[in-house]
């Protein structure tokens, strides 16, 4: 028993010392980053591009024999895996590696694989996508839009067809739905833009968060809720699903275009590895395929963080967020 003892107290005795140096190796690479901006301390900015360099050590690069995928949180993850099956069949082909897709139940648990090495390639909604970039080094690189490169959503109000709502000012003291925290046009742009409007959320009326836009969308339809901020890209969808009759509702506030899911990967994957990956990206046509049908778009088009999200952390700034998980739960 004491010989076990012994050595178990050895195998502490040898983890804490590699541990403490690797923490004084990590405390090395902080001092030799030059500029870092809002990023975590895991990450450096050297180039000024707002997202995560990759690692100047070519031992960090990850180069897995299976890269692993997540869609942003959905209703339904069973129905999205479908939709999503030809596209990681075209990028297991480009990649030459094995995709797995990964279903999330929150923004919180898609950025918190990422900083662990655990996720490499995802869809991250707009709102989330700036703490995933500080949070977990994820690195944006496309959107889905049309051949003219434009693409977008916008913030819509929803309100009852039958209903005494028919502008913003009108939803003082009623139950509105606010989709997380952390949602663009689920929350942040509401807090943003409304009080131009004559209407302050969480003062004029009770912000009472649905966890969704599907959520948000079908709690109006049902009554739960007397109006909500959707992003017009999902209550489509959902609308065509047959999920709602759009009789039922009618809009009576939309935005100028937003940008939509972001689609990007992990900062320390290899370097070909991401070529391979962009080239999956930005090659496959969505005519006739799961995706097309279920977004309406031509496919991915090319982007960058620090220029299409502009607007988003402008909002966000607004509202005071911060980068940090607390923000993100």
């Amino acid at each position: 028993m004491k010989k076990i003892l012994a050595v178990s107290l050895l195998l502490v005795l040898s983890l804490t010392v590699v541990f403490a140096g690797g923490q004084q190796e990590a405390a090395t690479e902080v001092e030799e980053c030059t500029n870092r901006g809002l990023l975590d301390t895991m990450f450096c900015d050297e180039n000024e591009d707002l997202v995560a360099d990759l690692p100047k050590d070519e031992s960090e690069w990850a180069n897995p024999d299976t890269l692993i995928f997540a869609y942003t949180p959905v209703e339904d993850p069973a129905v999205y895996l479908d939709i999503w099956k030809p596209f990681m069949d075209h990028l297991a082909e480009v990649t030459g590696k094995k995709v797995r897709f990964f279903s999330v139940d929150s923004y919180a648990a898609q950025v918190e694989a990422m900083r662990a090495g655990r996720l490499h390639i995802a869809g991250i909604s707009t709102g989330p996508t700036p703490f995933a970039v500080n949070l977990a080094g994820y690195v944006p690189f496309a959107i889905m839009g049309g051949e003219d490169g434009k693409f977008g959503y916008t913030l819509q109000v929803y309100v009852q067809a039958d209903g005494d709502i028919y502008e913003l000012s009108d939803l003082k003291g009623k139950r509105v739905a606010h989709t997380s925290p952390t949602s663009n046009s689920g929350n942040m742009a509401p807090q943003a833009l409304f009080p131009e409007y004559g209407v302050v959320p969480g003062e004029d009326y009770e912000i009472e968060f649905s966890g969704s836009h599907e959520n948000s969308a079908l709690g109006v339809v049902a009554g739960d809720y007397d109006a909500a901020p959707v992003a017009s890209e999902v209550v489509d969808r959902m609308a065509e699903r047959g999920l709602f009759d759009p009789d039922d509702v009618r809009i009576v506030f939309e935005t100028e275009p937003f940008p939509t899911t972001s689609y990007g990967h992990a900062h320390n994957l290899h370097p070909d590895v991401v070529e391979k990956v962009k080239e999956a990206f930005l090659s496959y046509k969505f005519a006739g395929t799961p995706l097309g049908e279920e977004f309406g778009v031509d496919g991915f088009i090319e982007i960058n963080y620090k220029d299409q999200w502009k607007q988003i952390r402008t909002i966000q700034e607004h509202n005071g967020v911060k980068y940090t998980f607390e923000g993100l739960d």
